[in-house]
């Protein structure tokens, strides 16, 4: 099989941190790709010459339905615009949604109509990264193993979307009205999705437990004009197109060139990213607290002044700091946060895109310094600090962390280097990574793959605590 020219895939990111994703797994399997922050002018296209995959970030994970009402139908006519065979809705790999906030069923139907496809495959599942699909319900890795996403030690205390439903077609069924199916190993094949679509489903969830399900997967995506999940669904088509003699083996991963100094603002409230800042912060990286309830206040400017002036202070001492908003659930910041946003009349939304665009003011003054690297803790929090910086698009640069690889932000004159991390997203020592230090080799997940296929086989009786 010979890939046709042009790009293959067209996504549209949920998230900042998520749609980069999609171009990292891309760009690193050979296929280059670029992210921009809004539908790409020619003029913008130009500027990057032999693209195989163009995506489109959007904030839509942490928007009403009635946000995506007035913009889906825009930017999915923008990815159709790419003349791509694969429009893609990328959404976080743990599901995060519901119905009044990110809607995934909302984006299942804008993406059915904009690309006139009958039934969407659904795939969360990225086995590299630690998510599966078995018997139509998606478990993630997480602290002490592998979990059911509704008992996932992280996922079901988010502060936005906590996880209650495991059942993929469950979730999103209570988001959308459209009939849904599931294909459950060992039957994925083309021929079995087809007959689901043809007794009418419109989105089905294909089982997906390790890297040796990836190939049938990517065949069945391959077939379809629209796809709605993680970036396995890049890497399901990567090993589609390998399995077919396509694309060649991966090529070595470009690992980051070190640097001096590094600037971090987090908007996270995940445990995994406190657990990061303070691993950090037990080796001397310096901590700045932004305090969030008075962004909601008349003392909002100056506390975006104290945070500012605080971490060029320790720049001007050599050191990494972090701008922090909140150090993970339960951070009492966390509900004082909470209340002074109700006390306005704002929406959580608008709660959080103020407390972002917060730390994109910070990090711009850090920036102007003659920083050229920074790294964006959440997901949410990444799209407005990237819109604050000017960013234009961001491409691939060099491997980090599976989700939080360095990246080329090219802005209007210049271009800066930054890394955007989802709030689950990267090893304790990602911000050292970050600098140059060597990262990990991606290896992990593969073994946890191997791992939950075994369990689903009933071996491996050690790990049996981890699959309910």
């Amino acid at each position: 099989m010979s890939l046709p020219t042009g790009p293959l895939v067209a996504w549209l990111g949920d998230d900042f941190t998520g749609g980069a994703a999609v171009a990292e797994t891309l760009a690193f399997a050979g296929l280059p790709a670029v992210m921009f922050l809004e539908p790409p002018t020619p003029a913008m296209l130009a500027r990057f010459a032999g693209l195989r995959a163009i995506g489109i970030a959007s904030t839509a994970r942490a928007e009403s339905p009635d946000w995506m009402d007035r913009h889906l139908p825009d930017l999915y006519a923008a990815l159709v615009a790419t003349g791509a065979p694969v429009i893609h809705y990328k959404a976080c790999s743990t599901m995060d949604s519901a119905p009044h906030v990110g809607s995934l069923g909302r984006a299942l139907e804008h993406g059915l109509a904009s690309t006139g496809e009958t039934c969407a495959p659904i795939l969360f599942a990225s086995p590299e990264m630690g998510r599966y699909q078995a018997f139509g319900q998606l478990f993630a890795a997480g602290p002490g193993g592998i979990h059911r996403i509704d008992r996932h030690p992280v996922m079901a205390r988010h502060p936005v979307t906590p996880m209650s439903e495991a059942d993929i077609a469950r979730h999103l069924g209570a988001q959308t009205s459209l009939p849904l199916a599931a294909l459950m190993r060992p039957d994925l094949g083309v021929e079995s999705f087809d007959r689901l679509a043809a007794g009418g489903a419109r989105g089905v969830a294909v089982d997906c437990t390790g890297p040796d399900d990836l190939a049938l997967v990517g065949r069945i995506i391959w077939s379809r004009r629209f796809s709605l999940g993680s970036q396995g669904i890049e890497s399901a088509l990567i090993a589609h197109f390998r399995a077919q003699g396509s694309l060649p083996e991966e090529p070595p991963r470009p690992l980051p060139s070190p640097v001096n100094r590094i600037a971090v603002v987090s908007g996270s409230a995940s445990v995994v990213t406190a657990r990061q800042i303070a691993w950090a912060e037990e080796r001397g990286w310096p901590v700045i607290r932004l305090d969030t309830p008075a962004l909601f206040g008349p003392d909002g400017p100056a506390a975006i002044a104290s945070a500012t002036d605080v971490a060029l202070a320790a720049l001007d001492r050599g050191r990494n700091p972090i701008v922090a908003a909140l150090r993970g659930p339960d951070d009492p910041a966390l509900a004082a946060t909470r209340a002074a946003i109700a006390a306005t009349g704002l929406s959580p939304a608008q709660g959080e895109a103020r407390i972002g665009e917060a730390l994109g003011t910070i990090l711009s003054a850090l920036m102007d310094t003659c920083l050229s690297r920074a790294l964006v803790a959440g997901g949410d929090t990444s799209g407005r600090v990237t819109r604050a910086l000017g960013v234009l698009a961001l491409e691939p640069l060099a491997w980090i962390a599976h989700g939080a690889s360095l990246m080329r932000g090219t802005r209007a004159k210049d271009s800066i280097e930054i890394i955007l991390k989802g709030g689950q997203m990267g090893p304790e020592d990602l911000f050292a990574r970050a600098l140059g230090a060597r990262p990990d080799t991606g290896k992990e997940g593969e073994a946890l793959s191997r791992s939950f296929a075994t369990n689903l086989q009933g071996g491996d009786k050690d790990h049996e605590e981890h699959v309910p």
